[in-house]
């Protein structure tokens, strides 16, 4: 899954994006001016191959949502993670209403993915997490986490949970270098507890793997280990969905190698698709490198993704569950965040 440079496909993009072992791509802000443009490039997007490529944003809310105006405001997780520790049922019903609220607009659009939700652990400590994260608490990640995929798929689109098997207990941004988490196993299960609350309820088609090291288990990044890819999330866990590799453009990974060598560690450890983003020669280089590539398997986990049900921008935003819904929003947002006591 690669990214383009602007607001439309140059001819660049489309000889990159008509090789086979491309399969996605991934929007940022950048690619972003108007409803308007978003629909055509789109548009521009899916004409390029058959079937289409996958098209996918970081649209969790808060501070990671690429699209801003003309699309509704989500706000961060940890709001609502604080609603649940006073109302449960307000908190879910909040949840899954800003995943049917996000998904729906992406796919009045025709995008297929958002990745989200993002199901981290909140222990206070990262960089990159914070107010991401629903909740420090397991069990509330695990519920709301939970909703907001059922709010997504209602809305015709898959839920992509990440960062397995959990990015909430590091201080370092995998993005600037490599995390090293060195709690023992028993205390990473924590982390775990959501993504099997939500395999288990069958709710996620798709997770995200980490940049991050557990040293005491496995000394490569999660993303490059079969153990936390084929031993945890397949087989303990028992997810058979789609699994992505995060970003190899990150800091984190450049000491694996280079990029089509990097691409290929995730591969063989068990991902389905790796993310190379903001590094044109490298996604070129990884590209052509794995054009004899193939596994069958993977391209099944994939056509799933897909989104269903598109519909049309203004009838969705004229229907009575989208009035309902934005108006919720708007007034639960305008409402002073509630601060809770340690």
């Amino acid at each position: 899954m690669l990214d383009i440079e602007g607001l439309a496909v140059s001819p660049a993009d489309r000889s990159l994006l008509r090789e086979p072992a491309v399969g996605g791509v991934i929007l940022f802000s950048r690619n972003y001016e108007s409803v308007s443009q978003l629909h055509d490039l789109v548009a521009e997007i899916r004409a390029l191959r058959s079937p289409p490529l996958l098209i996918a944003v970081d649209h969790e809310g808060g501070r990671v949502q690429r699209f801003r105006e003309g699309f509704s405001a989500i706000p961060p997780m940890r709001r609502i993670g604080h609603e649940y520790d006073s109302d449960l049922g307000e908190a879910l019903l909040l949840a899954r209403t800003a995943g049917w609220l996000s998904g729906s607009e992406l796919r009045a659009m025709g995008i297929d993915l958002s990745f989200a939700p993002c199901a981290d652990l909140d222990w206070g400590v990262s960089e990159v997490i914070g107010d991401r994260a629903f909740h420090k608490d397991p069990e509330a990640v695990g519920d709301l986490a939970g909703a907001f995929s059922r709010g997504l798929r209602s809305a015709g689109m898959a839920a992509i949970a990440k960062h397995f098997p959990g990015h909430g207990a590091v201080v370092a941004d995998s993005h600037e270098k490599l995390p090293n988490d060195r709690r023992k196993y028993a205390d990473v299960l924590d982390d775990m507890q959501p993504y099997d609350k939500l395999i288990g309820n069958g709710v996620v088609a798709g997770v995200m793997m980490s940049h991050v090291v557990y040293s005491d288990i496995d000394p490569l990044p999660a993303g490059f280990s079969k153990y936390w890819i084929q031993t945890e999330l397949r087989s303990r866990l028992g997810f058979d969905g789609a699994v992505f590799c995060d970003d190899l453009s990150m800091k984190a990974t450049e000491s694996y190698g280079s990029m089509p060598k990097r691409a290929r560690l995730a591969l063989e450890a068990g991902c389905d698709m790796v993310l190379i983003c903001n590094d044109r020669p490298a996604a070129q280089s990884a590209v052509t490198s794995l054009n004899e590539y193939s596994n069958p398997l993977s391209l099944v986990r994939l056509v799933r993704l897909h989104g269903t049900g598109q519909t049309l921008r203004e009838s969705l935003l004229a229907s009575e569950e989208w009035l309902t819904a934005a108006k919720r929003f708007n007034e639960w947002g305008g409402r002073p965040p509630l601060e809770l006591n340690a």
